[in-house]
């Protein structure tokens, strides 16, 4: 008996061309592709869905953050400087107080209005290289009143008689956040002026304060027992 060959389309059906295999391919991707959208639609049209998925995000980079993040080394800080002693400078004896490395304890100082200000806890704006260094060891009062922060400061004593009101205004302005933030040290003196002895209003105070104490202390005489006598 012949043997039946098989017929193209029967082979063709046990063997699949690579055609075929490509479209059964494209056809289960486009699958997968659909369903992947499908689902990523479903997650975003419910809000809740979405918070949750912020907060996931959110979790893991804090996670990633924490985990790759290098220990910074430790910089100790400076102590605090004492409390400067009041007195008065001329403008030759405030220019050294400029927060550099030769300046005495590395302080900076700043006259606004006629007041010295000890503003070494803000040397990183007053101090080199901050924004306001132009004005280290100098008066600041012309320069802050006019917001002419480039403007060389004058060795020259300014007396600040040819600002405007406005400017005025400014300077007082800068001279009472000075007073809040900032130890008052003394006063910017005169050209001849003859500096304050802050140490003769420092023992009188004493004195008075001492007299307040006795006098609070002593045994007090009712106006009754005075009449008596």
């Amino acid at each position: 008996m012949a043997e039946r060959n098989p017929s193209p389309a029967a082979d063709a059906e046990r063997n699949p061309s690579p055609a075929a295999d490509a479209e059964k391919h494209d056809g289960s991707s486009e699958g997968v592709t659909e369903g992947i959208l499908a689902a990523l639609q479903e997650l975003v049209s419910n809000p809740l869905n979405l918070v949750l998925l912020s907060i996931s995000f959110y979790l893991l980079y804090k996670i990633y953050k924490d985990y790759f993040k290098k220990e910074e080394p430790r910089v100790p800080r400076p102590p605090p400087l004492p409390k400067m002693v009041k007195r008065d400078f001329t403008l030759q004896e405030l220019r050294p107080y400029d927060g550099s490395p030769t300046a005495p304890e590395g302080r900076v100082l700043i006259a606004v209005n006629g007041k010295v200000f000890d503003v070494t806890r803000g040397k990183g704006f007053y101090g080199p290289g901050g924004p306001y260094d132009v004005f280290a060891g100098r008066d600041g009062s012309r320069g802050l009143g006019t917001f002419a922060l480039d403007a060389p400061a004058s060795d020259a004593y300014d007396d600040l008689s040819d600002l405007t009101i406005d400017q005025m205004n400014q300077v007082r302005e800068w001279e009472a956040q000075f007073e809040e933030k900032y130890d008052l040290v003394g006063r910017l003196l005169k050209p001849g002026e003859v500096a304050h002895d802050y140490a003769l209003d420092e023992e009188e105070s004493a004195a008075e304060e001492t007299a307040t104490i006795v006098r609070d202390a002593s045994p007090k005489t009712s106006p009754a027992a005075k009449k008596t006598e």
